[in-house]
């Protein structure tokens, strides 16, 4: 099923928002969306998330931060230099999984991590 350009521009709005705003966009936006607006499958929806975030889709939200003195550079290098290790890791897993499994992965990721925010002080 092919996903309209408008479509795909509101996901990446929305994801590129709320990233700018609390700092999440990709999985816990554009993933969601594709798979229940555009009806792609887990897997492609993963590795399309993924795709977009190749280009330097963070580099104004992390200017602006930066310039309010709330970026930590080299914090965030180090967390980036494990990502590119983590992202190929778990890559290599999600491929390998069947999608009904990561599906339900992805649903508990996401709802232990809201539960986290919900019920912490």
């Amino acid at each position: 099923m092919a996903t309209s350009v408008l479509t795909l521009l509101g996901i990446g709005l929305a994801a590129g928002t709320l990233s700018g705003l609390v700092g999440i966009g990709g999985g816990l936006v554009i993933v969601p969306l594709l798979v229940m607006i555009s009806g792609m499958s887990q897997i492609s929806a993963q590795g399309t998330s993924i795709g977009a975030l190749i280009l330097p889709v963070g580099i104004f939200a992390a200017i602006k931060y930066y310039n309010a003195g709330n970026l930590e550079i080299r914090s965030s290098l180090y967390i980036a230099l494990a990502m590119a290790l983590g992202a190929y890791l778990g890559a290599t897993l999600a491929l390998q999984l069947p999608q009904d499994t990561l599906k339900k992965i992805f649903g508990i990721v996401l709802v232990s991590a809201g539960l986290k925010f919900l019920l912490s002080k």
